[in-house]
């Protein structure tokens, strides 16, 4: 008979599809999950996070018990600082001849199981992430021999290979490979927006919520707006009711910015699929069958199965296939200080207000919001790419590092080189006004440049613009920006981009 394994579940992994437990036998295999200090705090993670991370944790053991498994949970309460530590006080008490853990999502984890052989005394199996769609050797190969790596042509292999969107003939559904340009309608009141489930909340999740107030008092997060799902099942139920209530509306209205609304009509499920209550494939085909049903447009259902299926395993590839040099980059050397207002949200501009108020409190904030407002604000002012990349690992529900620091340093910030996006996401606050309705309430006009009043993401935008005017230059997409630019007299430049520098000066000061 052979030995029997110790499994370690991590709070990302909360999946009968786990690799680990695919393999284990609950007669004789040993399950252990922890909630330690170093996972909880090695940010200011958001108290929305790590309750829904505990408290889902805490679900799986009860539904791995129900399967016949042994589980050693250990609660935050029980003071051990890492994983590591846990495994150890375990393998004191039942001696096993191997641990088993699927390989976790954030390169520093990784890294530190490679030395869990020898503090353990037994071999340590890390298997890879098989509830991915695109292996690492998949992507490997894919991007192998590329000059240069763009998601749309990985998303259509990936659509070709899982079926998804795809004739009968292996076209594209509606001619089309991608319907962004439908899906980029701006917010003026529109439709009426659902009202969002409120989840029920168990002695379990309660406890949670307690235990995590009282350990985390000053981390971002207003618990008593918690309404997240801790289980696969709860997870499901609210993806259902995102298909009938906010898929019709999803695509149209993806990129808006909605004064009344956290939610608008986006899925809200990106944490659920974090964590492993959701796999995405049969979400995907899910919202296919919505779309051949009549039940949403087409544009709809390939505007989210593109997040899913394209970007979502693109970021993945990109962040394995670049670690850790990728994230020591900074294309534009950006080195100033984070803001305090980004963990105050004290700020008058009303755009970035709302969507750091929202973060803050809600531990949420849709893509538009994430790169467009706050990305956008953080590219133009020069805002330390490394104190930004931390910032939105801390403060976002659905935020481990492999998904967090391609969007962050590569999409929001630019700084890869150009690696994830073709030229950057930067724009003044006319985008912004034609995008929602937050510019209504908001002391500066965004048609105006200079002067009291105006809007500070316009000087801010052609600051940016000036300052790196050779590296934009060079490229395909920005030379008819930057050709503008070089031809406005150089005292309206100047005085454009002093109004930027004390525009900058002015919000920096005021957050303290």
């Amino acid at each position: 008979m052979s030995e029997s394994k110790l499994i370690m579940v991590l709070g990302d992994q909360l999946s009968l599809a786990n690799p680990a437990l695919v393999e284990a036998d609950p007669t004789r295999d040993l399950v252990v999950l922890a909630e330690v200090a170093e996972e909880a705090g090695y940010v200011r993670h958001n108290r929305h996070k790590i309750a829904l991370v505990f408290a889902a944790m805490r679900q799986f053991r009860e539904q791995l018990r129900q399967r016949g498994f042994e589980v050693r949970y250990f609660t935050l309460g029980d003071g051990l600082p890492t994983l590591e530590a846990a495994l150890v006080q375990v393998l004191e008490e039942v001696p096993c001849g191997e641990v088993r853990v699927c390989e976790p999502g954030e390169y520093r984890l990784r890294e530190k199981m490679r030395g869990w052989d020898r503090a353990l005394g037994v071999p340590v199996r890390v298997l890879e992430d098989t509830r991915f769609l695109a292996s690492h050797a998949d992507f490997d190969a894919w991007a192998g021999g590329r000059k240069q790596l763009r998601m749309e042509y990985f998303y259509r292999d990936m659509r070709r290979r899982h079926g998804v969107l795809l004739e009968v003939d292996g076209q594209p559904a509606g001619a089309r490979w991608n319907f962004d340009q439908e899906n980029r309608v701006g917010w003026r009141g529109q439709e009426a927006i659902p009202a969002r489930r409120e989840l029920p909340q168990d002695d379990c999740t309660r406890a949670v919520l307690a235990e995590v107030a009282a350990a985390f008092p000053d981390n971002p997060g207003d618990l008593g707006q918690f309404n997240y799902a801790c289980t696969a099942e709860e997870a499901r139920l609210e993806f259902d009711w995102f298909c009938r209530h906010a898929l019709p509306h999803f695509g149209s209205y993806q990129d808006a910015l909605v004064e009344e609304s956290p939610w608008v009509f986006h899925s809200k499920i990106s944490m659920y699929l974090n964590i492993g209550l959701l796999e995405p494939l049969p979400l995907c085909q899910q919202v296919e069958q919505a779309w051949r049903d009549g039940d949403c447009s087409l544009a709809a259902a390939e505007g989210f199965i593109r997040q899913i299926l394209g970007w979502r395993e693109y970021v993945r590839g990109i962040y394995w296939l670049t670690m850790p040099e990728y994230k020591a980059r900074n294309t534009f050397a950006a080195r100033a200080p984070l803001p305090e207002f980004f963990w105050t949200a004290d700020t008058d501009l009303r755009c970035l207000q709302r969507a750091l108020r929202q973060t803050l409190d809600l531990g949420y904030a849709h893509h538009i919001q994430r790169l467009m407002v706050i990305g956008n604000f953080a590219l133009l002012a020069g805002l330390d790419v490394q104190e930004v990349c931390d910032w939105y690992l801390a403060v976002y529900v659905d935020a481990f590092e492999w998904v967090e620091l391609p969007n962050t340093l590569g999409m929001a910030l630019h700084a890869d080189n150009g690696l994830m996006a073709s030229k950057p996401y930067a724009a003044s606050g006319k985008y912004i006004q034609r995008q929602g309705d937050h510019c209504k309430g908001c002391k500066y006009s965004p048609a105006k440049t200079t002067g009291e009043g105006a809007c500070p993401f316009n000087a801010l935008y052609w600051r940016f613009i000036d300052r790196h005017l050779d590296y934009l230059a060079a490229n395909p997409r920005m030379g008819l920006i930057t050709a503008n630019w070089r031809k406005r007299a150089p005292g309206d430049r100047r005085a454009i981009t002093d109004w930027g520098d004390r525009c900058l000066q002015q919000l920096l000061a005021s957050s303290g």
